[in-house]
């Protein structure tokens, strides 16, 4: 346990007769992340900027009902499996599984069976938090009774570290991801001007509706080699792309680096994961007044979301995401936060 770490809980409301609750971790710095147990969402991070100002860069909610209103999974948990699922559906060993149709013909994000509208259960353990929620076989058309745990940890190092864990009693699909939508002005602007690298060269084809052909191809005009999301966002189209690492060891090599030139705050994402999803918040727009004082419109913020490949159960040759019984997934994503005056 690190003494300098402060944990604080605090009622947050309630949802279907459970509590819910605020969790925020503060470290020797004075920045802090808030954490609720509704979603295992990620609430609100709070770093300085170059010049000592401190401010929330990612999209959150005041209260609960924001959170209860909100369509776009903001700082959310994301599962049983992140990202589509081709006429939603899959097989495992010739059965067929038909899952819920709430993208389309698609599925996408597990629908009903998504984490993003549950309420965990939790315990403060040193200086983290651990979420756990439990989902019967069944659930959304999932197979297996699955037991699940999110656990948080903000570090000195303004580290925020998110590992999923989670067993099933039968073959399922497993994708766990963080959806929260990262801003580093502060939301004082969209993310146009903000920097991105990916250390990616490869993407995958997908159609009109974001799945997967099949096919791996070159970045080429969506390559981030330090550039300035406008130069690649061409006539101002959003972005909802897998881009696949080009690298030799998962967890220690930055994945990705956002940054934001006027605050000075810089992110740089390590994880375990195969690739990550970027996608720039086209279509964001919230019923309910945000952290940063306004209603959430396209381009406020852009997720970074590590995970495997989206429709991987519907392609062999994409990374395995079946998980046998009794198989661990154990898979971690870390948003580092820091400041470069220039």
């Amino acid at each position: 346990m690190n003494p300098l770490i402060e944990v604080i809980c605090e009622s947050f409301g309630s949802y279907k007769g459970k509590e819910v609750f605020k969790f925020r971790i503060v470290n020797i710095h004075g920045n802090y992340v808030e954490l609720i147990n509704y979603g295992a969402i990620v609430k609100s991070i709070v770093m300085r900027d170059k010049n000592g100002i401190g401010e929330d860069v990612v999209l959150g909610f005041p209260n609960l009902d924001g959170y209860l209103n909100d369509t776009s999974y903001i700082g959310a948990t994301v599962g049983r499996f992140a990202n589509r699922i081709n006429n939603a559906e899959f097989s495992i060993e010739n059965k067929t599984y038909c899952l819920d149709k709430n993208d389309g013909e698609n599925n996408n994000h597990s629908g009903s069976a998504g984490f993003n509208n549950k309420v965990f259960d939790f315990i403060v353990k040193d200086d983290s938090v651990i979420f756990t929620l439990e989902s019967e076989s069944g659930d959304g058309g999932f197979p297996g009774n699955l037991k699940t745990k999110v656990i948080y940890s903000w570090t000195d190092k303004n580290e925020l570290k998110i590992e999923f864990l989670a067993v099933a009693d039968e073959p399922t699909p497993l994708n766990f991801t963080n959806h929260s939508y990262f801003n580093l002005s502060g939301c004082t602007e969209k993310i146009q001007n903000h920097k991105l690298n990916i250390q990616a060269t490869k993407i995958l084809e997908t159609t009109q509706d974001y799945i997967p052909t099949g096919r791996i191809v070159p970045a080429d005009k969506h390559l981030f080699c330090n550039y300035k999301l406008a130069d690649v966002m061409q006539n101002n189209d959003g972005l909802n792309t897998y881009y696949i690492f080009d690298r030799d060891k998962a967890n220690e090599d930055v994945v990705c680096e956002l940054f934001d030139e006027k605050s000075g705050r810089i992110m740089r994402v390590f994880t375990s994961y195969p690739g990550v999803q970027l996608y720039t918040g086209d279509y964001l727009n919230s019923t309910t007044i945000g952290e940063h004082s306004k209603f959430y419109e396209p381009f406020d913020g852009l997720c970074l979301e590590c995970q495997y490949y989206p429709d991987s159960p519907n392609h062999s040759h994409f990374p395995n995401t079946i998980f046998k019984s009794g198989q661990v997934y154990n898979e971690t994503i870390i948003y580092a936060f820091d400041t470069i005056l220039l």
